[in-house]
């Protein structure tokens, strides 16, 4: 089954990021292809690598950007979204004059036109988060 994972809530301040890893893990643990990972509102907090948790803490910020580059998965974080949480690659950084990106090298900022793909083209959409 060809499936796309919609993450909204942020690492630490829910359960839902980081049941969708373990889904996400899960699936492809039991042969299923992941079509797209999109990390929507306070979801784009996953995509963080400033993120620094206590060394006492599960990293999922870490997890999830091991588990992308492991499996080559396609992981979008929403540009309008990442954009006003302050998470930028360095292209953006560059554009809006900041300091520094904070954005994880496994992602791509790109826009809703990608989560509307990756519905057309996935069996199913799972959603985590409010």
């Amino acid at each position: 089954m060809k499936l796309t994972v919609l993450v909204h809530s942020a690492p630490y301040s829910s359960e839902a990021a980081y049941s969708a890893y373990r889904f996400t893990s899960s699936a492809l643990a039991a042969g299923h292809e992941i079509y797209r990972l999109f990390f929507y509102y306070d979801g784009v907090h996953n995509s963080n690598a400033s993120s620094t948790p206590p060394q006492d803490e599960f990293d999922l910020v870490k997890a999830w950007s091991e588990l992308i580059k492991t499996h080559k998965l396609d992981a979008i974080s929403c540009v309008s979204s990442a954009l006003r949480r302050g998470v930028l690659d360095p292209q953006e950084a560059t554009r809006y004059e900041k300091e520094a990106a904070s954005m994880g090298a496994q992602f791509v900022l790109s826009g809703l036109g990608q989560l509307v793909d990756a519905n057309t083209n996935s069996d199913r959409v799972m959603s985590f988060g409010a």
